[in-house]
């Protein structure tokens, strides 16, 4: 495998930093492409310009890749337009939004319309994602802004308002009156955040319903509902929460077809409402009602309670008004609570906080955000069914400690929720990237390793069946599962379903109580500082033979060059069959000559070269422990326990750093790479400790030094 740069690992540490600094947040949201609406917006007014997004180009990049791609005769046709050229009276929200503002168009993109529509129902929701301060009127510039939750972060997305058009009509998303862009521009947003518009084709309506809220999304299967599903439907309603449902279509070729009830398989509808009525011929019963909404704006359900059914004529007209019956090809229709768990297949509900819903209290949860990520050859080690690499995953310590205030329930137990989140996969779509199959598992930590940080490792898990998983690993962007445990601490690995699929991911725990979820880090530290070598002392017959070939190699000077070490150490190395390897190369000798010269020479002496090779002999030794079939190379799944072996803890970023930089394609470690390794470590940790006089842990480094540092290492 060659070499990654490690900018995933600086990124990280940036958004770290900036969180620290309040970024990220609701009221200081990211700023994404380093955008600043604000000042944006200024300086097209000051040169009396509209503005121009040359991060989400007015061209075929921002299109897509592949069916609207540059090779697509879809495209050939589309002209980018401002909507002052499509409208004489363009309006950003006329009348305020509503779920009849959005109307599909040409993009599959049904999933993400449903959620927009759910979101109208909320308005405090709404304008924290669209922000009302913006018109085609005052002090406009053809810049507008959006903001969405990504990932633990709020971002703020800014856009120019040229939108794609065919014969002066909008290509994908419009509303339902010609003159109001808010919808049109909202998905262009949320476009340029995934990349592409054609990355938003087909999806789940609960990636959306997160993104819009920073939420956390339950499903339920209508065949399996619980029998409280009206209330639950009607409580999520009440408290703000987004719902989505849909039909599953077994067939995929049959996505998006049209049954004889007017219902769509394989499609998104948002829910808009639950009620009760009473019809005149039910004197001591009320019908339970759903109100669902088509994205594409027309087809609707055409069964009992549909806008021209008889069922209308036996409510009274002040029923009717409550429930806002009108009949119009709008999209939008009634159903029967019975109906609708009979036609479709399962529902999302996004809760803007994951209070049970079967509860009637409402409770005040706390959320723990994780990020993390699954390398190839390091920690991305799948599921339980592959125990020689399971162990490998990430791995969460939760503690659990305080039970549920519930007087009516004499259980000592917690409550809390998990959700699994990949990132970046729709946005990796145009590099052939899919979701992966994802899940979880929880284990109970024994109660003498309780506040041990320690990655567990192969035989624990190997001894120890889960307390508690996932329902299912399912290749969706987030899976979600409700428990409820005994207090105590437990270790949560989140992991692909097969090992070796390289990807990052972000780990909620919400809890109703007080509870903790930290990633397993190592306390970052080597057993023991390098000295400078020794003094010789009485020789063994081995040092006497390694003296005489040191003199022949080095002559009267009795100091050698890091050519002159490789033929050392290859002509020793050579004479063991055993390690199968192809000896030293002259880089490692570099960096070895860098660890062990403490003159400054750039030579080794003697002494300095003794001093080398006891600690090649005691790093062949762990190396032969885990070569144990004599393949002369070392898993990289294993060079955690090999790099503890020889005496450093370092945490897992750095254990993905060291996969990434000295493991083959084939995720294996070769004696030359694994001695490289671990003299880069010794270096590092001996430059730190020159540079830390306080041992307090913490430098302070000008950037010649910073440099110093590195390239000595």
């Amino acid at each position: 495998m060659p070499y990654t740069p490690s900018g995933f690992f600086c990124d990280r540490l940036i958004r770290e930093r900036e969180r620290r600094d309040g970024e990220g947040s609701l009221s200081k949201p990211l700023r994404f492409s380093g955008q600043d609406f604000t000042l944006l917006k200024q300086e097209c007014i000051q040169k009396k310009s509209l503005f121009e997004d040359d991060t989400f180009p007015a061209s075929v990049e921002s299109l897509g890749y592949k069916e609207l791609g540059h090779k697509s005769n879809k495209v050939k046709n589309i002209v980018w337009k401002r909507p002052k050229d499509i409208s004489d009276n363009p309006q950003f929200i006329v009348g305020g939004a509503s779920r009849t503002d959005i109307c599909q168009g040409d993009l599959g993109d049904c999933w993400l319309l449903a959620a927009i529509a759910s979101l109208t129902l909320n308005e405090k929701l709404l304008y924290r994602v669209v922000p009302q301060d913006q018109s085609f009127s005052d002090n406009y510039a053809g810049i507008f802004h959006f903001q969405f939750w990504r990932y633990g972060d709020w971002v703020d997305v800014v856009i120019d308002d040229r939108i794609p058009t065919f014969n002066g009509q909008l290509v994908f998303t419009k509303s339902a009156e010609r003159n109001e862009f808010w919808s049109a521009l909202l998905e262009k947003a949320y476009a340029k955040l995934h990349g592409s518009y054609e990355a938003l084709k087909g999806g789940n309506t609960t990636e959306a319903m997160e993104d819009f809220t920073g939420g956390v999304t339950e499903f339920y299967e209508l065949k399996e509902a619980p029998k409280e599903l009206y209330k639950i439907m009607n409580k999520a309603l009440e408290r703000g929460s987004l719902m989505g449902c849909s039909i599953d279509s077994l067939v995929p070729a049959r996505f998006e077809t049209r049954t004889v009830t007017g219902l769509v398989k394989g499609h998104a509808y948002s829910v808009t409402a639950v009620e009760e009525c009473k019809p005149s011929q039910h004197k001591d019963s009320k019908v339970r009602l759903v109100r669902l909404r088509n994205p594409w704006g027309q087809v609707e359900w055409n069964g009992p309670w549909s806008d021209n059914s008889k069922e209308w004529t036996t409510i009274p007209k002040a029923e009717k008004e409550k429930l806002q019956h009108q009949n119009a090809e709008d999209g939008e229709f009634w159903m029967s609570f019975e109906d609708f768990k009979k036609n479709y297949t399962k529902i999302e509900i996004c809760n803007l906080t994951p209070d049970a819903l079967e509860d009637d209290k409402i409770h005040k949860w706390t959320v723990s955000v994780n990020e993390g990520r699954w390398v190839r050859g390091c920690s991305a080690g799948g599921c339980r069914n592959y125990p020689d690499t399971f162990w490998t995953n990430p791995q969460y310590r939760l503690r659990l400690l305080e039970e549920d205030d519930d007087p009516e329930d004499n259980e000592m137990a917690c409550s809390f929720v998990v959700a699994l989140m990949q990132k970046n996969r729709r946005k990796e779509r145009k590099m052939g990237a899919n979701l992966f199959t994802i899940g979880f598992a929880i284990y109970e930590v024994p109660k003498e390793m309780h506040g041990n940080k320690q990655h567990m490792q192969k035989e624990f898990f190997l001894f120890n069946s889960s307390k508690a998983r996932c329902k299912s690993y399912i290749n969706l962007r987030e899976v979600t599962q409700r428990f409820r445990l005994s207090p105590g601490e437990y270790v949560i690995v989140p992991s692909t379903y097969e090992p070796h699929q390289e990807g990052e991911f972000i780990l909620r725990v919400f809890s109703e109580k007080r509870n903790t979820s930290e990633e397993i880090e190592n306390r970052i530290e080597a057993d023991h500082p390098v000295p400078a070598p020794a003094s010789a002392g009485e020789e063994s017959e081995e040092d006497q033979q390694f003296r005489t070939i040191f003199q022949q190699i080095a002559g009267d000077e009795m100091e050698i060059s890091a050519n002159e070490l490789k033929n050392v150490l290859n002509r020793v190395v050579s004479k063991h069959k055993e390690m199968n390897t192809e000896g030293f190369s002259l880089e490692s000798c570099r960096s070895m000559i860098a660890l062990m010269d403490m003159d400054g020479t750039g030579r080794l002496n003697l002494q300095e070269f003794r001093h080398l090779w006891n600690k090649i002999k005691q790093w062949q030794g762990i190396f032969k422990h885990y070569d144990s079939e004599q393949t002369g190379s070392v898993n990289s799944y294993e060079m955690r326990n090999a790099v503890n072996d020889a005496g450093f803890r370092l945490n897992n970023q750095l254990y993905d750093i060291i996969t990434m930089r000295y493991a083959n394609e084939n995720m294996n470690i070769d004696f030359d790479s694994f001695v490289s390794c671990l003299v880069r470590l010794e270096g590092m940790f001996r430059a730190f400790q020159a540079f830390d006089q306080d041992g307090d842990g913490t430098i302070r480094l000008s950037v010649l030094e910073w440099l110093q540092l590195t390239m000595y290492a």
